[in-house]
């Protein structure tokens, strides 16, 4: 991790050896007594974490804040609910990349047993943003829900968010030739889950503003789908 995070309510207290960002100061980082390391709030401000002591049972440390890190892109995905070991790999890759949400929706090719995953059931989700914020050395997680059905997700959208719906079969166009609006107030990309949408939803997606776009004849998982568009979206739009 190139930042490490501590929520809100942990800065006054002493850091438990056993945590793994303990395990990270001593093992990986190897900081001694006095010496410092990046540190930051969860959606705070960043700064410098100094270690004042080191127990048997914990870490007792001290903290300088500096200034916030700017707002995350008005970059939203809404990805089809994906089983989850992909929804891992989405949720660190989405919050590395600095998007400003990820919805992942109840699809009609998704399998419905992925939404009662533990994954989900136990907050484990929030580990990956936070993980994947701490890579990007940034503080801010992106706003994330699961399990609502598509169009909901796509009735909540933005209004003025820039539509754009990634699709292997019917989509004209690729995403790198897309014409995109000089500066939109926010860009939405959906991206099915592994077997696709339906014809239903293609339609839901046009309906709902969408343009269709793919990105070449090579079939990608939905982590790398998630990643090459949100580069080319925010290279193209200059938010790199």
């Amino acid at each position: 991790m190139n930042l490490i995070l501590f929520e809100p309510d942990e800065i006054a207290r002493p850091l438990a050896r056993s945590d793994g960002r303990a395990a990270h100061l001593l093992e990986v980082l190897r900081r001694r007594e006095g010496e410092s390391f990046d540190a930051g709030v969860v959606n705070g401000p960043r700064g410098k974490g100094t270690v004042l002591a080191i127990g048997g049972d914990s870490l007792a440390l001290s903290f300088d804040w500096g200034a916030e890190p700017p707002p995350l892109d008005p970059v939203v995905l809404v990805v089809g609910l994906p089983r989850p070991q992909t929804a891992r790999k989405l949720l660190q890759e989405a919050a590395a990349l600095g998007v400003r949400a990820l919805h992942f929706a109840a699809t009609e090719k998704g399998e419905p047993g992925y939404a009662g995953s533990a994954l989900w059931r136990s907050g484990e989700w929030r580990r990956h943003l936070v993980a994947g914020a701490e890579q990007a050395f940034d503080t801010r997680l992106p706003e994330m829900t699961h399990g609502r059905p598509l169009a909901g997700v796509l009735a909540a959208l933005e209004a003025g968010a820039f539509r754009i719906a990634l699709d292997n079969y019917e989509a004209p166009q690729a995403l790198g030739n897309l014409e995109l609006p000089r500066k939109p107030t926010a860009v939405a990309l959906a991206i099915g889950p592994e077997r696709g949408w339906s014809a239903g939803e293609r339609h839901l997606l046009r309906g709902s503003g969408f343009t269709l776009a793919h990105l070449g004849a090579r079939v990608l998982r939905a982590e790398t789908a998630a990643v090459a568009a949100v580069a080319i979206v925010k290279s193209r739009l200059g938010w790199l």
